[in-house]
């Protein structure tokens, strides 16, 4: 549970009050989970596409879609391309080990670089594993300095994807 504070303004002077509680996760159910599997598959539908195949209202669903983005659970909207489309970019996955207890400082970091697509905890020798993508060489070159340069990474390994089968 976090608190909720709510800005009030009495003569002239703004006065921050706490509110209620309210949960800070937000409990999914079979709409939600339905929406989220139409929006993967086409993150462009109307409201009112989505509204008509989950058999709701468009308002129902803008609701949700708003309740999901502020929960945190989307992040945003994007288009998905064919694997060949990108057939010049550099792909590759990096394994990396954090020091001690600064996961959650590592991943703030991470999450601020736009070049990794995917970024996932893991188990056993290493901690996190990214998906990288980049356009160049001097670019993934660049990333992956980057990353080893962030306070908390221990160590990294990275492969490079050369092609699908």
């Amino acid at each position: 549970m976090i608190p909720v504070y709510i800005k009030i303004a009495k003569s002239g002077v703004n006065f921050m009050v706490k509110s209620k509680q309210i949960s800070s996760k937000y409990m999914y159910d079979r709409l939600d989970r339905e929406l989220i599997s139409l929006l993967r598959s086409d993150g462009r539908a109307p409201l009112s596409k989505l509204a008509d195949i989950l058999k709701v209202s468009r308002g129902t669903i803008q609701n949700r879609l708003d309740r999901l983005t502020e929960s945190g659970t989307l992040h945003g909207f994007t288009i998905r391309v064919r694997e060949d489309y990108d057939h010049d970019a550099i792909r590759a996955f990096m394994t990396i080990a954090v020091v001690g207890k600064s996961t959650s400082q590592v991943i703030k970091r991470l999450r601020g670089l736009p070049e990794l697509q995917t970024l996932h905890t893991t188990n056993g020798a290493w901690d996190l594993v990214a998906e990288i993508k980049t356009t160049s060489l001097s670019e993934f070159d660049r990333v992956l300095r980057e990353v080893r340069m962030i306070d908390g990474v221990l160590n990294s390994e990275t492969s490079i994807l050369l092609s699908s089968v």
